[in-house]
């Protein structure tokens, strides 16, 4: 009985021991590849200009209203023949 009970946990134990390596070796064929480490920068890229474009429109965001109020009032003025 405990002959067959060590044999299951030796083969249970053999065959994680296995998946972990495989998942293992992916994870290094994965870091090694040019393609993903390319596909990243591209990610990096893109976050990083998101950040910008955000950051500019929260620090231009008073002169940009400005100037599109006197755009709409110019418009406004055009419309009521006021000179």
């Amino acid at each position: 009985m405990k002959v067959a009970m060590l044999e299951r946990f030796e083969d249970r134990a053999c065959r994680a021991f296995c998946r972990v390596q495989v998942a293992a070796e992916q994870a290094k064929r994965l870091l090694r590849e040019e393609r993903a480490q390319g596909t990243t920068e591209y990610a990096i890229l893109v976050g990083v200009l998101v950040v910008i474009a955000i950051g500019a429109i929260v620090a231009l965001k008073d002169p940009i209203n400005d100037l599109w109020n006197a755009i709409t009032n110019g418009f406004d003025e055009l419309g009521t023949g006021n000179d």
